[in-house]
């Protein structure tokens, strides 16, 4: 630990240190900082102009000082800039918060400043005590059966997976040999973000995906956007319960993150139970380093613990995936990076 210097005064590496720490305790307000501008639609309502704190106030029905004051955070976040005093534009990253925007990422930064994303939280020493969810404990259901009793919550939730999901979608078509299938099963495939894009590189293989109700709430409208209506089937359904059969190709992505091993491996056991020997199974996750890299990024491990206090699942290392592969009667073969600064890997396994 650095200390003070001869006169007693902080040295760059104390103040580095300490700018660490308090980053991090106010985080939270900065992300409910966040949560309040994209509720009122500040970032809709600036545009692409400038618009000052007072007319904003008035469109918006808030107090004239109290909407100056949020915007100002807003500007010292660097989600807004301010040129003269009072008068604000969006920044680059503030337009990644308009809904019209390409690459929006506005259902996303709604939907983890929601409470039902953010509650749970509370409880994270609970959760670490027990390693089970605590979002049960404050709603008394499950994350997905509360996103099932509220469809407005539920449409955000595949709204921001989708946002979510859109940089890596352009990319995986494009660092795997879809072509060779004949038919891709997207298990979890929500609105189909991932199945669209691939199909529209690859004109052979035909897709399916399969998902509950909620999840596939939006799935027909984006295949007939795409013009992939005629290649692609729907099947709604419990993956706990089985999985369709006729595919060769069963894709994965950001669904075994979500749950503990013993359920990963009774879906991965319901792809095997339909995979032919030839097929193949492709996941697409994170995959956690044996140890924590000094330099690396702190997100996939916030995420994990997301994951453990909303849902009870958790992010794995190359070790994990392979042992969960072998029980569920799959080979690990293959894990291949996508490129930066995507996170997620391609975890490819064969049937043994």
């Amino acid at each position: 630990m650095s200390e003070p210097d001869d006169h007693g005064r902080r040295t760059a590496a104390d103040e580095e240190h300490h700018g660490i720490v308090m980053g991090l305790a106010f985080g939270q307000m900065a992300a409910q900082t966040l949560g309040a501008a994209t509720r009122l639609g500040v970032f809709d309502l600036i545009g692409d102009g400038e618009r000052t704190a007072d007319s904003l106030a008035e469109v918006l029905g808030t107090r004239p000082r109290a909407t100056y004051r949020l915007l100002r955070a807003l500007a010292a976040l660097r989600l807004l800039a301010e040129g003269a005093p009072g008068t604000f534009t969006t920044t680059p990253a503030g337009d990644l918060l308009r809904s019209g925007t390409p690459g929006s990422l506005l259902s996303v930064a709604r939907m983890f400043t929601d409470p039902a994303m953010l509650r749970g939280w509370d409880l994270l020493d609970e959760s670490v005590r027990t390693e089970r969810p605590t979002f049960d404990t404050v709603f008394g259901t499950d994350f997905f059966g509360h996103l099932k009793k509220h469809p407005e919550l539920s449409a955000e939730f595949n709204a921001a997976m989708s946002q979510a999901t859109r940089m890596a979608a352009d990319a995986i078509p494009h660092h795997y040999d879809f072509g060779r299938f004949g038919t891709v099963v997207d298990v979890g495939g929500g609105d189909g973000t991932l199945l669209a894009a691939i199909l529209r590189a690859h004109p052979g293989p035909r897709g399916v995906v399969h998902d509950s109700a909620e999840g596939l709430a939006q799935a027909a409208d984006r295949f007939a956007r795409d013009g992939l209506t005629d290649r692609v089937t729907l099947e709604t359904g419990d993956f706990f319960a089985s999985v369709p059969a006729g595919g060769d190709l069963y894709l994965l992505k950001s669904v075994i993150h979500d749950w503990d091993d013993e359920r990963c491996a009774t879906i991965l056991r319901h792809i095997r139970a339909v995979v032919p020997d030839d097929g193949a199974l492709l996941l697409v996750e994170p995959v956690l380093p044996a140890t924590v890299p000094g330099d690396g990024s702190a997100f996939p491990y916030l995420t994990d613990l997301n994951m453990m206090v909303n849902v009870g699942g958790r992010e794995r290392t190359a070790d994990d995936f392979s042992a969960l592969c072998d029980t569920a009667g799959f080979a690990l073969r293959a894990i291949t990076p996508l490129p930066h600064p995507i996170r997620y890997r391609l975890i490819e396994a064969t049937p043994v």
